[in-house]
């Protein structure tokens, strides 16, 4: 078991070589630092807890800043513990990077869903309304609350309240790129949460090893600014082969 926390950014999509379009989450995971090691000894448990995103030190307590002091890092927004994993091979201020994952690794990534504040049995539980003319007073309300006898509502009636705002884990994700300048991975699909939203990758629970095979991409490049001086002097390259072309003519 191996983990990492990330930031969605957002989706788009990739090609591969044979011509077939992938559409990927591109989740941006800075250095997570080690902070702590938990073992059976002192916290009846294996784990490592790891932290993600640096914020000034002012915005920090002073319990939390003295918690990352002994990492020998700068204060940090998130902690997360990833149980499960070989505590022998961490030390506390230890760093782990994007390249923990490799392209075609199966993953499960957990968020926090979008809320959607308070909401309706319709679009809460999709049930069916009523009917909306002939003179029907029912139309989007909750339904029969219950039998007759005992005269009260049952517990797990599904009725309106607030939506959304719950961790979700969606299982058996792959890898499909691994961007260690850019600190940036894809994976295939989408992921739960809001852009901008914490993610926590890990090692499929129910395929831990499983390692897909993978097409080379065509269309993801690595450093885009290499990208666009390549493209600038190739434009001035045709814009100059264009004029000499016009020359000869005259």
């Amino acid at each position: 078991m191996k983990g990492i926390l990330g930031r969605k950014i957002g989706m788009t999509q990739v090609f591969t070589e044979s011509g077939k379009l992938i559409p990927v989450t591109v989740v941006e995971v800075e250095p997570n630092i080690v902070t702590q090691i938990k073992t059976k000894e002192n916290d009846g448990y294996e784990a490592i807890q790891l932290g993600f995103d640096t914020k000034r030190e002012k915005l920090a307590t002073k319990a939390s800043a003295g918690h990352t002091a002994k990492a020998n890092t700068t204060p940090k927004r998130f902690f997360r513990e990833i149980k499960g994993v070989d505590i022998s091979q961490y030390t506390v201020g230890q760093e782990v990077k994007a390249d923990v994952f490799v392209p075609g690794e199966v993953v499960d990534v957990t968020g926090t869903s979008k809320g959607k504040g308070f909401q309706g049995v319709i679009k809460r539980h999709g049930q069916s309304r009523g009917p909306m003319g002939h003179g029907s007073h029912y139309h989007r309300r909750p339904g029969s609350m219950g039998t007759m006898r005992p005269m009260r509502v049952f517990k797990g009636k599904k009725l309106p309240g607030h939506m959304g705002s719950l961790t979700v884990t969606i299982q058996n994700l792959e890898v499909v790129a691994v961007d260690l300048e850019n600190n940036v991975i894809l994976i295939k699909g989408n992921v739960p949460g809001p852009k901008k939203g914490l993610v926590i990758i890990k090692s499929a629970v129910k395929n831990p090893d499983k390692v897909n095979e993978t097409e080379t991409l065509i269309n993801y490049v690595e450093n885009p600014v290499v990208a666009e001086s390549e493209v600038v002097e190739s434009e001035e390259k045709e814009e100059t082969t264009v004029e000499e072309t016009s020359t000869e003519e005259n």
